[in-house]
């Protein structure tokens, strides 16, 4: 039995890259959620007309790899205190937010993320909020650094 995750942590690409590389996730599909358009294109996406992010909808086996395990690499890919950015990428598109798919991952988001600002020991600007719809991207988008054999720069903490 599986679970989903689904984390913005910047460009979708490196993030869905980070997380295909983790023992007992399943499965990654990158899309667009959190903002108030169905059936976003990338191009309205980034328009900044539809109020998603760029996320990744992670399938994984609790068997294998815990929830919170998933959170710490959230936490290490990508710069949580930057807001409606990450490097140069810039947009509300590229905010960093942990979308919760039950009440369990709602409270272990919270507690990670109280951690993660005592490491820190400055503010952090990722949401944490309920999981909405989540619409997944054009067809190119998928496993995109797999087909065109390139890398993203990931920041590592």
């Amino acid at each position: 039995m599986t679970e989903k995750a689904t984390f913005a942590a910047g460009c979708f690409w490196g993030t869905e890259a980070a997380f295909r590389q983790v023992p007992g996730v399943v499965d990654v599909v990158v899309g667009y959620t959190g903002g108030h358009a169905e059936h976003p294109t990338y191009e309205q996406v980034c328009g900044h007309r539809t109020g998603h992010a760029e996320a990744a909808e992670i399938a994984f086996d609790p068997a294998r790899v815990s929830y919170d395990r998933l959170l710490e690499i959230f936490w290490k890919i990508h710069d949580p205190t930057q807001v409606d950015r990450q490097g140069p990428d810039v947009g509300t598109q590229y905010r960093s937010a942990i979308f919760v798919h039950s009440p369990e991952q709602d409270a272990a988001a919270r507690a990670s993320l109280a951690r993660e600002r005592e490491t820190l020991g400055k503010p952090i600007a990722t949401e944490i909020v309920s999981a909405p719809a989540f619409w997944p991207a054009e067809a190119y988008h998928q496993r995109y650094f797999e087909r065109h054999n390139v890398a993203c720069h990931v920041p590592q903490r």
